[in-house]
């Protein structure tokens, strides 16, 4: 084992290529700064890179393989030991669009160097922290006979896999198949969970998971958790997923499948050498915190580019969640920038057909206009209409450089602040390296992003400066499409916090205070969740840019009084509505308290010296808790939003907080704030 040294980012220790290693037992270790978590390297036999996860001495994998196939050799077998190395890592960094500000790094790195039958030689970084393990393979050059050295390489198959002890149980959403779904835009990421599934049932549509991907393993009494994803996937790379469990608990990363994006561009990824492939990531802990407050997807990758613009994060109100189509026009947008201005937001987002239904002139006026009311907009753009048969418009402008500079420009000299590009479908290199570009491009027009219809951001919040948030999950445009979303949404929020909102931004739009998902309030799905539930998700879910679902019907005149909001057409609680205009989108710090994936969450979010601290029930029946947060000893008055147990209504008060427990209680399919 290799003792790692506390030495900031020094203190080198190499083991020469005289070490012999023995086929079974762990050969080289690191474990994180506390020691309770430790991965083991070893060389099995055929020389087969390998690797184990330990917390507190309980296994979390099993012996995991390691390594690639590539055009220019093979990596996963017949490998030997050239060096290795060890370091203590510590150094902060600051980002003002994930689940803290301040982020401070300590860990310590172990690089295992390797080389195969013809000599080539990669490495494997490992990082490890208290709970957080990533790792990659580095490639550098490589001997050529031809030429010399080979400066290029592509990797047609990765051996990396998560072997699980027999008794895990998933929490797992599946990939779907390709060129399925809405005019063949499908994988998006939008497929529904499944909760504690035992590993051998197969995924829905037999191609495996997105990532991230929750595992709990049981051992004696006690639940482990590890949650794996991946990060720093950008134009170098593909986007990945696992496959189906083979053997007993083996989880192999897999490359995109040919048919996406109607069969454009290769499922293998390519890039020069020297070069690395991103990180895999595993979260581990005896809880869900670690699993919950993690940032390792942000901790080891770097931003590809500075941006000379400050950009401004806030709320927006969307007219399309529950107008749809037809309110892309130009009366019913100002009416949502009044409602913006009312409630004291940043923006509007003005969603599919502006430019045939309002036009490029007549946007430019309302442009000028929402800016006399101190509302800034958003434009939305499909991704482009090679790939699917997206007829929704503009299409075709983001996919080709030349008419997105052009439309950019025209945006940056109007003041636009930001759009959202719809519909890709896959997770190709190519469609990555459009990722990239429209950031990169939109960056130097000082413009933000949002993605829709898309893959997962992995680590983008830090790669890209301009970069907002992506949807990539079940959201909540499918409670206007299905009642079965409405009735699922509870346990979708009690979800999201513990897995796909945990490694990144989550773009979900929602906070709905209309009862029935129709304009007017009027007719269509019905919402299930009560008021406070609604309240909850805007700190549940954490986005720098939220769109918010809140209609212009929503607001009633102040002192209004409201025998029954539920009625068709009334307006919303005063009290909700006046709770939207303080609540933030930014935080400085998050805490998990309690929760369950699929059936509760309670999480405390602090922004600036402000502690909001929500929760939402999905268990089928009232929930009683007490909740203790050591950032509020000191104790004194919280503002309380919850439901009414008989009436299901929301109710505001004040709330004397001792500094020892709090106790709340929340309706099936509700919800709480605190504001301390």
């Amino acid at each position: 084992m290799i003792k790692l040294n506390n030495i900031i980012r020094c203190a080198l220790c190499t083991l020469t290529a005289a070490l012999t290693l023995s086929a079974s037992a762990a050969d080289l270790s690191v474990s994180g700064p506390d020691g309770r978590l430790k991965l083991d390297f070893s060389l099995l036999e055929g020389g087969k890179p390998s690797y184990e996860v330990f917390y507190d001495g309980v296994r979390i994998l099993d012996p995991s393989p390691l390594g690639f196939v590539a055009t220019l050799g093979d990596f996963s077998k017949d490998l030997i030991l050239k060096e290795s190395s060890s370091e203590s890592l510590e150094y902060s960094y600051t980002q003002s669009r994930i689940k803290r500000s301040s982020i401070d790094v300590k860990a310590n790195k172990l690089l295992v160097t390797l080389t195969n039958d013809k000599k080539q030689q990669i490495s494997i970084d490992f990082r490890v922290s208290d709970n957080d393990i990533a790792f990659r393979y580095v490639i550098p050059s490589q001997p050529d006979k031809r030429y010399g050295q080979k400066f290029s390489i592509r990797v047609m198959k990765e051996a990396t896999g998560f072997d699980f002890p027999s008794q895990t149980r998933t929490f797992l959403t599946p990939q779907s198949h390709a060129m399925i779904g809405w005019k063949g835009t499908k994988p998006s990421y939008e497929e529904e969970y499944k909760y504690d599934r035992p590993m051998e049932e197969r995924s829905s549509y037999g191609h495996g998971y997105t990532f991230p991907c929750l595992f709990r393993v049981p051992s004696e009494g006690v639940d482990y958790w590890a949650l794996v994803s991946e990060t720093g996937n950008d134009s170098q790379y593909c986007g990945c997923r696992l496959g189906d469990m083979s053997g007993d608990g083996l989880y192999s990363v897999e490359f995109p499948m040919a048919e996406e994006n109607n069969g454009n561009g290769t499922s293998e990824p390519a890039f020069s050498l020297p070069g690395a492939t991103p990180w895999r990531t595993i979260t581990v802990g005896s809880s869900l915190k670690p699993i919950v407050e993690t940032t390792v997807a942000w901790d080891y990758v770097e931003p590809k580019y500075e941006s000379s613009h400050d950009y401004k994060f806030g709320k927006s109100g969307w007219s399309w969640i529950v107008w749809q189509d037809d309110a892309t026009n130009y009366d019913d947008q100002m009416k949502f920038v009044d409602m913006a201005s009312a409630l004291g937001w940043d923006y509007i987002l003005v969603d599919a057909g502006w430019d045939k239904n309002i036009g490029y002139a007549k946007m430019e006026e309302l442009f000028r206009e929402a800016r006399k009311k101190n509302v800034e907009v958003f434009l939305w753009y499909s991704s482009s209409g090679w790939w699917n048969d997206i007829e929704q418009s503009p299409v075709n402008v983001m996919a080709d450089p030349i008419a997105r500079k052009k439309d950019m420009e025209w945006m940056q000299k109007n003041g636009v602040k930001g759009i959202k590009v719809d519909f890709f479908g896959g997770d190709k290199q190519e469609t990555f390296r459009l990722y990239e570009q429209i950031l990169s491009d939109a960056d130097d027009h000082g413009l933000m992003v949002i993605f829709h219809g898309c893959t997962l951001p992995r680590g983008w919040e830090r790669l890209y400066p301009n970069y907002v948030g992506s949807e990539a999950v079940l959201a909540s445009e499918n409670m206007f499409f299905g009642q079965g979303s409405c009735d699922r949404e509870a346990q979708d929020a009690a979800t999201h916090p513990f897995i796909r909102n945990s490694i990144a931004s989550m773009e979900w739009g929602g906070c709905f205070l209309n009862r029935h998902i129709r304009r007017g309030n009027v007719g269509g799905n019905t919402r299930r969740t009560t008021d406070c539930h609604e309240l909850a998700t805007t700190v549940l879910f954490q986005n720098a840019i939220q769109n918010f679902a809140i209609t212009p019907e929503n607001l009633g005149k102040r002192g209004q009084v409201v025998e029954d909001y539920n009625a068709p057409g009334a307006p919303a609680p005063q009290i909700c509505v006046d709770y939207m205009k303080e609540v933030p989108t930014t935080w400085d710090e998050t805490i998990f308290i309690d929760g369950y994936p699929g059936k509760y969450v309670v999480l405390a979010r602090r922004s600036g010296d402000k502690w909001y601290i929500a929760g939402n029930n999905a268990t089928g029946a009232p929930l009683k808790l007490e909740i203790t947060l050591p950032e509020l000893q000191k104790g004194g008055e919280l503002t309380l939003y919850s439901d009414n147990l008989k009436t299901r209504e929301p109710e505001k008060s004040s709330v004397k907080y001792n500094g020892k427990a709090l106790k709340l209680s929340m309706a099936d399919k509700g919800g709480f704030v605190a504001v301390y």
